[in-house]
């Protein structure tokens, strides 16, 4: 006579894996955890390798470090991208990112032969111009970083400052105070005005590209409408040299910095002299900068901003 024998299910499920059944339901059971823990393991592991993978970020970029003091510098108007051009000639394009190891050399140029005094890049980013020393002007491709046009003796004497006007038109001022604006078009200059004793620190020009203004190191601002291709006035004289100027206040401002750490401001309409004045503590000022219409940021001889 045949025993009859408990009929047991092949499988059961156990916390969501399928696990056999049988005689030994002990090892089963054993197994089945084993299993579990392995799964668990392996995706708390795949979390963890993610976190890993995620680049870290700083709050700001790091630093930039130069072999030489570095004159000038730009920002790229549409990418995360700065030059910057120093006292020995050398132009550095490099990429900058708040992601650690994330800043990079994109490429440097050394076709100055003396210090690159003053760079900006155009209005679609494509080109880079370059103004040095050895009186030349250069422009180069920013993808490339090749040197397209070059004007070797632009100017009789060192050319300090530059400032771009439109996708043609550009000026530049050099160190005996001669201002030039050019046409790429015409490949010349066709506006010369030597109405500074010094050199020229800064160009600006207003939204109009129509009136154009001048610091320099003889402690006046100059006016000058490229449109009528003529000079206007010259301000009072300031106390030290100006160094750079900026226009704010939805162009009724003119707000110019000295090597005397004063901050002068003019009215639009009232260039011959200054509406105000006030004095930033520190050592001169050599760099202003606006940050909105009414905030302006200055740099010192002292490293102070």
């Amino acid at each position: 006579m045949m025993r009859s024998e408990e009929v047991i299910p092949d499988q059961e499920v156990a916390g969501g894996i399928w696990c056999q059944a049988g005689r030994s339901q002990q090892e089963d059971s054993r197994r089945c955890e084993a299993e579990k823990e392995t799964i668990f393991t392996t995706e708390d592991y795949s979390e963890d390798e993610e976190k890993v993978k995620e680049p870290r970020v700083r709050e700001t970029p790091e630093d930039i470090t130069f072999d030489a003091i570095v004159n000038s510098i730009a920002f790229h108007p549409a990418r995360d991208v700065i030059a910057a051009g120093d006292v020995d000639g050398d132009v550095y394009v490099i990429s900058y990112s708040c992601e650690v190891s994330g800043t990079e050399e994109l490429w440097s140029s050394g076709h100055h032969l003396k210090s690159c005094r003053q760079l900006e890049f155009t209005q679609n980013g494509q080109e880079l111009f370059t103004v040095s020393k050895d009186k030349s002007i250069h422009i180069l491709d920013v993808e490339r970083g090749k040197l397209v046009t070059k004007i070797p003796k632009a100017h009789s004497a060192a050319i300090n400052s530059l400032k771009l006007i439109d996708e043609n038109l550009f000026a530049t001022g050099d160190d005996n105070g001669l201002l030039k604006v050019w046409d790429l078009r015409k490949g010349t200059s066709f506006m010369e005005m030597k109405n500074h004793d010094d050199y020229i620190s800064d160009i600006t020009i207003d939204q109009n590209k129509k009136i154009l203004l001048t610091t320099s190191g003889d402690g006046t601002m100059c006016v000058f409408n490229i449109k009528r291709r003529r000079f206007d006035l010259q301000s009072e004289f300031q106390d030290g040299d100006l160094t750079s100027l900026a226009i704010m206040k939805r162009g009724s401002k003119v707000v110019c910095s000295s090597t005397e750490g004063m901050i002068y401001l003019f009215n639009w309409d009232g260039f011959g002299a200054t509406s105000d004045r006030f004095l930033v503590p520190g050592e001169s000022i050599d760099c202003i900068v606006p940050i909105s219409d009414t905030i302006l940021c200055t740099a010192s001889m002292d490293g102070v901003i």
